[in-house]
């Protein structure tokens, strides 16, 4: 998976290299899906909702440039994957799911691949966890209508957005830079994610 679909296809942080090869992806997947654990898709894990393709998480990861200090946000727990990357990358993880079921699958997940730095949160993602913030880097693994503004303003100077923007069926993976001028956003790449629903993503 990290050579041929990561390495090779333009992902050049080390750091994010190794803690994709570090993470056990099986565990995160349903049983009936393990044998596909590894491929380059996004695969069904319930509810509706989607565990990303290996190559949006690593890159998500790698626009972020995590240094291994920072409190991040993970909006869109699913199946605690993307959650379980970053704690490889960062020092402490908070991630949040809408969906108790999922978050509850996520919680088992992430104790058996032994994560103790995340912590799930229940909730509405698109209004953050208020009472953590604020965050160096947030990580959303849903696609927004506009960059929320309320996770916007859970970073701290300087922090740092991944977010998919655009329409449901189509976004791009945009950069946002939390500066004294306002957001500075870099679009990455073209993508497809679920829907970001709740208070400020879509109906």
């Amino acid at each position: 998976m990290v050579d041929m679909q990561l390495r090779a296809r333009d992902i050049v942080d080390e750091r994010v290299l190794d803690a994709m090869a570090r993470v056990p992806r099986e565990l995160f997947v349903p049983p009936e899906e393990r044998s596909r654990a590894y491929e380059d898709a996004a695969l069904p894990i319930g509810s509706g909702q989607t565990i990303s393709q290996p190559y949006m998480v690593a890159r998500i990861c790698e626009v972020l440039s995590l240094t291994g200090t920072e409190r991040v946000l993970d909006v869109g727990t699913g199946s605690g994957y993307q959650a379980a990357v970053l704690a490889e990358l960062a020092a402490e993880v908070v991630t949040i799911e809408r969906i108790p079921e999922l978050a509850a699958q996520a919680t088992r997940a992430l104790a058996d691949a032994g994560y103790e730095n995340v912590e799930v949160r229940v909730g509405d993602g698109t209004l953050g966890v208020r009472d953590l913030a604020p965050f160096g880097a947030i990580a959303v693994a849903a696609a927004a209508p506009d960059i929320p503004e309320t996770l916007y303003d859970q970073l701290e100077p300087g922090g740092r957005m991944a977010v998919p923007v655009g329409k449901r069926r189509s976004q791009d993976l945009l950069l946002v830079v939390r500066s004294p001028e306002g957001p500075a956003v870099v679009r990455s790449v073209a993508c497809r994610f679920v829907p970001l629903l709740g208070e400020e993503g879509f109906d």
